[in-house]
């Protein structure tokens, strides 16, 4: 197949992804506007220099740029602002639905839960009128929250929440030393109001992690999840149960969980017949996009129009969509890949 037809069918298809960031979205030339609007001192003042800022020498340097990048958001003006550019750029890439997580506890002591589930809110429901974009969202608690009994700060307000924007709790955060075991009460808590789990397991630690997050804290999807090919008998499981895997290639690849894209476990993923999705996590941060994320491993593992598509498809069925939500969507989604593909003359 001609390569060029089917770069421009991935740059046209609409899509859905559901691993993306909020804070981690935030691109150079938004974030300065950030820092100068609220008078936070960065390490670079020019795009430029904050794209060298975000060449990250560990997970934990990332995690140090990551609530830098917090800290310069201050109130609930900047909350929907950065929402607003964020669902712009998801547009222009023809994102029709998004999951998107974000962290509540790193920015009360500026602006309460409730100030930012508002202002998201309202970014949220412009977009849905004037851009025909959704977005649906996933607080997580970081696993440094300490003591872990705050956690339940968060699951009850996101609890409280639900039909209000919120679908599910995440947990993200340094996987080391911080295993999904401590917050089993948290999570066993947001469950007992009907709130889904999805948590960050398997980029930084291993399998155990991964089993943790299942086992402890019940999730319906598994953040990255790309270790499990550690242990054959979770690999097996994943497949029997086909838990969806949100898997992030060139995330991945900038903290180091795999030295190179031609690397990434993703084809081996297929292979054992594992459940996997295609997001960006990060994007800005990581130099990518969603379109990027599609076109690198297009090129990277020659991946055809078919497999795409199925990413796509998986993408929706792995959503926190109603049933009815999501059978809409693929009637739609195929009605343009149809016109697409007959365009293009794929």
């Amino acid at each position: 197949m001609n390569k060029m037809p089917l770069a421009k069918f991935i740059r046209l298809m609409p899509k859905v992804e559901l691993h993306v960031h909020l804070e981690g979205s935030i691109r150079p030339e938004t974030l300065l506007t950030l820092a100068e609007r609220n008078d936070v001192a960065l390490p670079a003042n020019t795009t430029e220099g904050l794209q060298e800022w975000y060449q990250f020498s560990s997970f934990a340097h990332f995690i140090e740029v990551y609530f830098a990048i917090c800290n310069c958001i201050r109130t609930p003006d900047d909350f929907e602002f950065i929402a607003t550019e964020f669902l712009r750029h998801q547009s222009e890439q023809n994102i029709k639905y998004s999951e998107v997580i974000f962290t509540p506890y790193t920015h009360r002591e500026h602006v309460t839960f409730d100030e930012q589930l508002a202002a998201i809110n309202r970014a949220r429901q412009q977009a849905e009128t004037s851009l025909g974009v959704r977005m649906a969202l996933a607080p997580d608690i970081s696993r440094q929250v300490r003591p872990v009994e705050t956690s339940l700060l968060v699951a009850d307000w996101a609890a409280q929440n639900m039909g209000n924007g919120i679908i599910a709790l995440g947990l993200g955060g340094p996987e080391v030393d911080n295993p999904p075991e401590l917050f089993q009460e948290t999570f066993q808590r947001a469950r007992a109001e009907g709130l889904p789990s999805l948590p960050h397991a398997g980029e930084t630690e291993g399998a155990k992690s991964i089993w943790g997050a299942i086992n402890t804290l019940s999730a319906v999807r598994v953040g990255h999840g790309v270790r499990c090919l550690e242990d054959p008998e979770l690999v097996a499981f994943l497949r029997e149960k086909q838990i969806p895997l949100e898997v992030c290639p060139s995330s991945n690849v900038c903290l180091g969980v795999v030295p190179t894209l031609a690397e990434h476990p993703l084809p081996k993923l297929l292979e054992e017949g594992l459940f996997v999705t295609i997001s960006s996590d990060d994007p800005p941060m990581f130099d990518t996009t969603l379109t990027d994320e599609y076109l690198r491993i297009t090129e990277t593992f020659g991946f055809g129009i078919t497999q795409i598509k199925q990413f796509v498809s998986n993408g929706i069925q792995a959503s926190l969509l109603s049933s009815g939500e999501q059978r809409a969507l693929e009637s739609e989604f195929r009605t343009q890949f149809v016109e697409l593909e007959n365009e293009l003359g794929l």
